[in-house]
């Protein structure tokens, strides 16, 4: 519960730069990832071809690693699907639903 705490006081207190960068970081760690967190575009479409190639698995990772480092979880797949689509996806859905 504390890490939880602490998660949640460190997202109401970052900028918007510094959430996006800690996002780009969890991805590159939670998701092995063989590029690092400064090759990921804030607007680069995460899944699919044109983009970082993510799969379902990853998105399970992603929602797990939100939940873990920033006290957010995703109900479902639809929410999933909106907030997951790139990194300026994820950073508002973090801030819109961090508690």
């Amino acid at each position: 519960m504390l890490e939880r705490r602490a998660s949640r006081c460190y997202t109401a207190t970052m900028s918007d730069q510094n959430l996006r960068e800690a996002i780009k970081a969890m991805m590159v760690e939670n998701l092995m990832l063989k590029v690092s967190a400064a090759e990921i575009r804030d607007d680069m479409p995460l899944f699919g071809p044109e983009g970082l190639g993510l799969d379902s698995i990853d998105a399970l990772e992603l929602v797990v690693g939100l939940e873990k480092k920033f006290g957010v979880s995703v109900p479902n797949s639809d929410a999933a699907r909106q907030a997951l689509a790139t990194v300026n996806s994820i950073h508002d859905y973090v801030l819109a639903h961090r508690h």
